[in-house]
């Protein structure tokens, strides 16, 4: 049976028209293309690699991404944006306009109004805002824009994350790093061109979709990597297989692929070649990579990384009770996330879960752990930037921190809360971007007196998405891939976002 000869058959007139002109037009795009590429790969078959460095087409600034995504949103108005009055209108009732027509995901009946049990106080040349929880992080925090005006249009944490994330609230969207690895391709071939790395306790609300390629190819997704053991699971050659009969193994399976793939015709196959390909350099790669014992003593501690930890949270079954602010996890991540870019990495995304602070579980009280998870996080965040500066990484390397989207001004009010709590929040939160081209030492966008809108400047989920993938020098109008009949976009097919331009330098 000539597989290839019944696909052929099976095609109609309009797919041959359409499929010999894209492919004519994709010939020679890659002559123009192959003009610029540094270095590309080839598949067994002889085949350009798709993960390949490629030149963007706009003048990006950043060449990378690390992307510290704190999973169940922390409180922007006990972090970030003091509010004087809302701490007058502390214990009294919710005014009915704030509650009228409006959707939350545990609020009922009258809640009070919740002033920050924390003071705030400014720092740096530009006096930014910053909360009394905060130890490290006002040191570098002129590096940063910080941006007070961003809002959304979910209220819960999966459907947030995925839109944050892929530009849609339901599952089958590729993630931004995803899109930025597709337009740039990477500049390692040992190493994936978007990594993961989690700490926790646990992974986001919306799972892995949060890092997939959704409609893509999927050599494009982000692959998951571990602090301690191995990198990945399964990388290492099991008992009695060692580097020479791995390979002679890779080689008949990539052949048998190979045939597979020239009979049927599904790219996928050529992908499953490459990513076999891939893993095999990863054995070598990998492992130096992600061994941060080799970092000098003193950059140990200025992260407060601990080579090999492993928190008690892991084994918790609520992780948020066993949280300590020394909890190395994070700290190794950032480190790690170092690393990775200056092998060559494109997008480190870098998910840390335990921020979602209802105030109906010990470990939901924004008194008490609040406090402990800006504590696992501010020395190693103020590290990062501090070490990409002085490494001369930052100016191309774009910083983005922030969860999926606010808290509210009033507490969650659910029946014997014994702890403080506010409940999700799409109308305003806050999110911090440094390096990569942006203006950093400003307050950018405010919210009104207790918190509740955004009452200036205005920063939509689609207009970061737009603002990332531009200091990359991609066109985020122009950045599509065909899928259902559409030209899918990371900021949605209706191409409905305006960049900030005030946050660029």
């Amino acid at each position: 049976m000539n597989l290839s000869h019944d696909l052929l058959k099976a095609q109609t007139r309009r797919h041959f028209f359409g499929n010999t002109g894209l492919g004519l037009g994709a010939i020679a795009l890659a002559g123009l293309l192959n003009k610029n590429r540094v270095g590309a790969a080839l598949t067994p078959a002889g085949q350009a690699s798709s993960m390949a460095p490629k030149v963007p087409p706009l003048p990006g600034r950043a060449k990378h991404v690390i992307y510290l995504h704190m999973a169940g949103s922390p409180s922007q108005l006990d972090l970030f944006d003091d509010k004087p009055t809302l701490k007058k209108y502390d214990g009294q009732p919710c005014p009915k306009e704030l509650l009228e027509g409006k959707r939350f995901a545990f609020i009922t009946g009258v809640p009070k109004m919740l002033g920050s049990p924390f003071k705030f106080q400014k720092h740096g040349q530009a006096g930014i805002e910053l909360s009394q929880v905060w130890t490290h992080l006002p040191r570098v925090i002129d590096e940063f824009a910080v941006v007070k005006s961003v809002r959304t249009e979910q209220f819960n944490h999966a459907p947030a994350q995925l839109f944050l994330h892929t530009g849609s609230a339901q599952f089958g969207g590729a993630s931004l790093g995803a899109w930025a690895t597709y337009g740039l391709g990477s500049e390692s071939q040992d190493l994936p061109g978007f990594v993961v790395l989690t700490s926790g306790g646990k992974t986001p609300d919306a799972g892995k979709s949060v890092w997939g390629s959704g409609f893509l190819p999927s050599v494009y997704q982000g692959v998951q990597c571990r602090s301690p053991g191995d990198p990945v699971l399964f990388l290492s050659n099991p008992a009695g297989l060692d580097t020479a009969g791995r390979r002679a193994t890779l080689d008949t399976l990539n052949r048998l692929n190979q045939f597979q793939a020239d009979a049927i015709g599904d790219p996928e196959i050529v992908t499953r070649i490459a990513q076999y390909e891939l893993a095999y350099r990863m054995q070598i790669a990998a492992p130096e990579v992600m061994d941060i014992s080799r970092e000098p003593a003193h950059i140990l501690e200025m992260y407060g990384a601990r080579p090999g930890f492993v928190p008690d949270s892991d084994a918790a079954t609520d992780p948020r009770v066993a949280y300590k602010g020394t909890d190395a996890a994070f700290a190794n991540n950032c480190l790690l996330a170092r690393r990775l870019i200056e092998s060559g990495v494109r997008f480190v995304q870098l998910f840390d879960w335990g921020w979602d602070h209802h105030g109906v579980s010990p470990g939901e009280d924004i008194v008490n752990t609040l406090p402990i998870k800006v504590q696992q996080i501010d020395r190693a965040l103020t590290a990062l930037v501090t070490d990409l500066k002085q490494r001369g990484l930052l100016d191309e390397t774009l910083i983005v921190w922030g969860g999926e989207f606010g808290r509210t001004p009033m507490a969650q009010n659910s029946p014997n809360q014994p702890y403080v709590g506010r409940d999700h929040h799409p109308y305003a939160t806050t999110m911090m971007f440094a390096g990569g081209g942006i203006k950093g030492g400003q307050t950018y966008g405010e919210t009104d007196e207790i918190g509740y809108y955004v009452a200036e400047n205005p920063v939509e989920v689609r207009d970061l998405q737009a603002l990332m993938l531009h200091l990359l020098g991609l066109d985020p109008w122009n950045l599509t891939y065909s899928y259902q009949g559409l030209d899918q976009r990371l900021i949605g097919v209706e191409g409905k976002a305006k960049i900030p331009q005030s946050l660029i330098a």
